[in-house]
């Protein structure tokens, strides 16, 4: 399908304290999860994304190359604006072009959510968000815990490479 990734990374990206987490989370957590334990390949800015490319580009490219998005839902992500033009790309094809399917993760507890764009609500509505309940854990979760069993479903099935 021409395809390279099996998801795009979508996480909020200024450091604050609650950050430092979902950086662990999108750069150990998934990748030994979702890669290592599970053979899917992802694309995650800061990690596949190179300095001096331009962003805008590189990000609608590899979004394009992705079979998923996943979106790290979290307070930071919802109230910023540096991080609204990868979003706006990804809902823009999800929804217009209907050609990738969004895996939403919510990081914590939104509550309402009346602040999200309506695009992101329209997603929730149909599918939901998946949530990650356990954390505050210092353990690396297994693969078949109930979340990533949950995202597993939702990701393409994996080829053989």
């Amino acid at each position: 399908d021409g395809k390279i990734y099996d998801a795009y990374v979508i996480y909020p990206k200024n450091h604050t304290s609650e950050a430092n987490f979902v950086e662990y989370f999108v750069y150990q957590i998934m990748p030994d999860i979702l890669e290592n334990k599970c053979g899917y390949k992802l694309c995650i800015y800061g990690r596949d994304i190179y300095p001096g490319e331009d962003a805008a580009s590189a990000i609608e490219k590899r979004m394009q190359k992705s079979r998923r998005l996943i979106i790290l839902l979290t307070h930071q992500l919802i109230h910023s604006k540096e991080d609204a033009y990868d979003q706006h790309i990804a809902l823009y094809n999800t929804l217009i072009q209907n050609d990738t399917k969004v895996i939403l993760l919510e990081m914590e507890t939104i509550g309402t959510y009346g602040n999200l764009q309506e695009s992101l609500r329209f997603i929730i509505k149909q599918q939901g968000t998946i949530k990650w309940k356990e954390e505050h854990t210092v353990h690396p979760q297994s693969p078949s815990s109930k979340f990533w069993k949950q995202v597993r479903y939702q990701m393409p099935l994996t080829r053989p490479h």
